[in-house]
Formats: C-alpha cells, sequence, structure tokens
C-alpha cells in the first residue's frame, strides 16, 4: 500500500466515520486540537485501522504521535513490516 492510499484512507474515515470537517483535515493537524479527536474517538479509531489495515495498534507504540502526518507515518511502518 503506498503512503498516498495510506492518507486517503485515512481522510476518508475522519469524514466519514468520525465526521471531521475536511478543513481540519492537513498533514501537521492536531489529532486533539485541531480535529479535536478524544479518547472516545481514538477507540473508534483502533477499530477502523484494524479493520481498514489489518493490524491492531498498540497504545504504547501511539506515544509521541500527535499529529495526522505522524498517525500515517505509523500506519505506514505497520503496513510496511507486514
Amino acid at each position: 500500500m503506498t503512503r498516498q492510499e495510506i492518507e486517503e484512507k485515512v481522510r476518508a474515515f475522519l469524514i466519514d466515520e468520525l465526521e471531521i470537517d475536511e478543513e481540519k483535515i492537513f498533514p501537521d493537524a492536531s489529532l486533539k486540537d485541531d480535529m479535536g479527536i478524544d479518547s472516545l474517538d481514538f477507540v473508534d479509531i483502533v477499530v477502523i485501522v484494524e479493520r481498514n489495515f489489518g493490524f491492531k495498534i498498540k497504545p504504547e507504540e501511539m506515544q509521541g504521535v500527535t499529529t495526522l502526518s505522524q498517525f500515517c507515518d505509523y500506519i505506514e511502518s505497520k503496513t510496511i513490516e507486514r
């Protein structure tokens, strides 16, 4: 899966499933401050990522992931490992 495909899938689920406004979704956007993703949303994200990308998010691996770009980096690194 290419980086572009990952970004497109992430963008799509942020808009469709978490109902985040499209203008709030940009590479340096803060997941928490700019997009308003909270701990309940994160539970949904774990399920969505597993369904779309085929791996489980480990919370300890997400420490330090604060922006959309970093989140896509994380997904990209996990899809390469498989």
